[in-house]
């Protein structure tokens, strides 16, 4: 059996993957045009959300955990700014935007339970 690695128990990473994963889809369906644009920022910023987890993990000191996962909260900012805009652009619907903006408003909360673990119990 393979091993786990500790950011693979990780709760927010799990749903930081399928974040990735639904952002992947959504974008599949943008104008061609968008290709090297929105889509693009918009995969890098979702991937960066669980990347930074998983490289936070593995970092030896809690105030260093933290700064992977508050870079994680930024990309999470970014990639909800990134959907408004797809509204505003006529890319996405409104119950789109709900959605995702629900899954992201959770995995916020648990970064942010996270990262203050992570400070107040290192």
């Amino acid at each position: 059996m393979a091993h786990i690695f500790a950011f693979e128990k990780l709760e927010v990473w799990k749903e930081s993957r399928k974040l990735a994963s639904d952002i992947y889809k959504l974008t599949q369906k943008y104008p061609d045009s968008e290709k090297y644009g929105l889509v693009s920022q918009m995969r890098r910023a979702s991937i960066s959300v669980c990347s930074n987890i998983a490289e936070g993990s593995s970092r030896t000191t809690a105030k260093d955990q933290a700064n992977f996962y508050q870079m994680s909260y930024s990309g999470l900012m970014e990639l909800l700014n990134q959907l408004i805009i797809s509204i505003d652009l006529g890319f996405i619907e409104k119950d789109t935007l709900t959605t995702s903006r629900t899954e992201i408003e959770k995995i916020a909360d648990m970064l942010n339970a996270l990262m203050k673990s992570r400070l107040t119990h290192p």
